[in-house]
């Protein structure tokens, strides 16, 4: 196998839009998936009534899912196109798993946004972009799906396209800059091959797209930080984290720390897509195999790094944030859960220091009463528990946060100053 460059892409969007089968179309059209096991969901899919969901069960693999037709889990699944090797972050749509989203769509260098033609924009396709946004994806391709059901029809795409791009605009993309293929996932129209559906369509298929993107300077630089996922134990290897290198670099015999756990050892072995591998850069989505820490003492949302510049734990820390919505009034000793990385902790808002003005980012109020829906500001907070994150001017990776509360997102953040524990 060649090696090519390798990129993270998060595939975003509303629940019914079509993402999961547009992900199996895309493994199936580039060989990652054979033939025959479509043909196989085709037929478990037909005997459930589900007759159009053969390329979704690709990576619906759970059970559940299939029962209940939905993405619940963060799959990761690999493909290759001409140029990029791909790792597909698997995105859930539905909103109870906007917190899954969120953790996928951190570990992403570039997204695809995926927009039903019939359905257009929906509230959850703005949440996603906005989160896109905030999480410091700064590559966008946009496919506007099923349009199947829109019988290919120009106009229908140019609406979505237009009010997308209102969208992008508002959070602060640029949408001349961002492809936006019409598509139908089921069909495969503009997926691998230009579709005969699209004559008044001229530009790139999805593949086309996702060759265009740039890969992402590797932030080896910095410190290393590693969000870490899941932790297992397996028989005779024995403690596995499992998370993606955000920043810095880790080697085999590497000793490293983990945070806020504060349990450290050394790294026996590196695995990526089943096989070792003597080093990890930023990107690689790894399992490593640790000697001198037992699975109990790290858990999912700890960061492992090295000793000498371990992730800073916070006590406190100043952020600046976006209000997305919420019902009414936001005020000091307002606890909502962070996700920050794969962490998720409560934190509570002890000041309400200056709000801004969103476009400008000039100052409009010294120590506001309470904020509102569509406000900026700059908070200073403090976690219920322990969490690791840092200067979004120093580790970007790890500064950037959405705040969680009542099934929703009700904003998202950065971190600007740290008091450490």
């Amino acid at each position: 196998m060649v090696d090519k460059p390798h990129l993270n892409l998060a595939i975003i969007g509303h629940v019914d839009h079509g993402k999961s089968t547009l992900v199996g179309r895309l493994l199936f059209e580039t060989g990652a998936v054979p033939a025959h096991v479509i043909e196989r969901y085709k037929k478990e899919a037909e005997s459930k009534g589900k007759g159009t969901f053969e390329f979704a069960w690709v990576m619906d693999s759970l059970k559940e899912e299939r029962e209940r037709g939905i993405t619940i889990d963060i799959a990761h699944k690999r493909f290759d196109t001409s140029k990029y090797y791909f790792t597909i972050v698997d995105c859930p749509g539905h909103k109870d798993f906007v917190k899954n989203m969120i953790t996928g769509a951190s570990q992403a260098d570039a997204a695809l946004l995926v927009v039903s033609g019939p359905d257009g924009v929906q509230a959850q396709t703005k949440e996603h972009v906005f989160l896109a946004r905030t999480l410091g994806i700064d590559q966008l391709i946009i496919s506007i799906n099923k349009m199947d059901g829109a019988n290919y029809d120009e106009n229908v795409y140019k609406q979505v396209k237009d009010d997308v791009s209102k969208l992008l605009r508002m959070v602060g993309y640029k949408p001349e800059d961002i492809i936006v293929v019409p598509t139908s996932a089921l069909k495969g129209d503009n997926i691998s091959k230009k579709s005969e559906n699209t004559p008044w369509y001229k530009e790139h298929t999805i593949l086309g797209a996702l060759d265009t993107l740039k890969m992402p300077e590797k932030p080896t630089k910095l410190p290393l930080r590693v969000p870490i996922q899941d932790v297992y134990t397996i028989s005779g290897i024995g403690t596995v984290p499992v998370g993606r290198v955000d920043t810095g670099k880790m080697k085999k015999g590497d000793k490293v720390i983990f945070q806020p756990a504060n349990a450290s050892g050394e790294v026996k072995s590196i695995e990526m897509h089943h096989e070792e591998i003597p080093e990890a850069f930023p990107g690689d989505n790894i399992g490593f195999n640790m000697r001198g820490i037992d699975k109990n003492s790290i858990r999912r949302g700890d960061v492992c790094g090295h000793p000498d510049k371990p992730p800073t734990v916070a006590n406190e820390f100043t952020a600046q944030i976006v209000i997305l919505q919420h019902p009414s009034a936001i005020t000091v000793g307002y606890t909502p859960v962070f996700h920050c990385h794969t962490a998720q902790v409560a934190c509570t808002i002890i000041e309400l220091k200056k709000k801004l003005d969103p476009r400008t980012g000039q100052v409009k109020e010294e120590n506001p009463d309470f904020l509102k829906t569509g406000d900026a500001a700059i908070v200073q907070i403090k976690p219920t528990r322990p969490l690791v994150i840092e200067k979004v001017k120093e580790i970007p990776q790890l500064g950037r946060f959405a705040i969680r509360d009542m099934g929703t997102t009700i904003a998202a953040g950065m971190c600007i100053d740290i008091k450490a524990r």
